[in-house]
């Protein structure tokens, strides 16, 4: 569930107020988004994902709110951590397909790696 707007880091872009699915943000005069209907919030990330300026936390917890500290989320190195992880504006960042250890994907890179090499 969306936890946190960082007002320090935010650029105004708008952004997570447009790729929310389910509409849990509005603006306030100055454009900084605000989290009108966090109940709304599906847990998709997509505004953690899509925030150029790493300013939103999502916490993992769908169902509940969960109280957070910026200054604590910026100590761990959470905000902006989902961003990195999928690879969102990161160049030479590793993609999950690429971690996953599902056992079809091994496969799968395998033989495409087998079929570069040919």
């Amino acid at each position: 569930m969306i936890e946190l707007v960082s007002e320090d880091r935010c650029i105004t872009c708008g952004l997570c107020v447009r790729v929310c699915p389910t509409n849990v943000f509005d603006s306030d005069d100055n454009g900084l988004p605000v989290i009108a209907r966090q109940e709304d919030c599906q847990t998709c990330f997509m505004c953690e994902a899509h925030c150029p300026a790493d300013a939103l936390y999502v916490a993992h917890h769908a169902d509940e709110k969960v109280e957070v500290e910026e200054a604590d989320l910026i100590a761990r190195g959470l905000l902006g951590s989902w961003r990195a992880t999928i690879g969102f504006g990161s160049h030479g960042a590793v993609s999950m397909a690429a971690t996953d250890t599902t056992p079809i994907l091994r496969t799968m890179r395998a033989s495409i790696q087998s079929e570069r090499s040919v």
